[in-house]
């Protein structure tokens, strides 16, 4: 069984057990479980459910591993023959989930 939930603004493919890297959750702590309730489809063998946008009563369970900071991602902005040079460096903020459970 998997499903495709929606968080973020981004759409990740799910089974129960997996480990996923989101974009913060603010309102998770670590250890807490969250409910994901934007499940577009569900699959359980043979048979897929596809929601209009979503899919009424579905909801994914998953518990917090960490909050954290992704990896330095390098912006680095030049100007030809003006000798203008800027480097940047950007870490978002993720959290870490272990998907516990898939409600149909």
């Amino acid at each position: 069984m998997y499903a495709i939930i929606k968080t973020g603004g981004k759409q990740y493919k799910v089974e129960k057990g997996d480990n996923l890297v989101v974009e913060k959750l603010k309102e998770a702590g670590t250890g807490q479980e969250v409910v994901l309730n934007e499940v577009l489809l569900l699959a359980e063998g043979e048979k897929v459910t596809i929601g209009k946008p979503v899919i009424e009563g579905a909801n994914v369970t998953a518990k917090v591993i960490s909050q954290k900071r992704s990896p330095k991602v390098l912006v680095f902005k030049r100007k030809p023959k003006k000798g203008y040079k800027k480097l940047q460096g950007h870490r978002q903020y993720v959290t870490e989930l272990e998907i516990t459970e898939i409600n149909a």
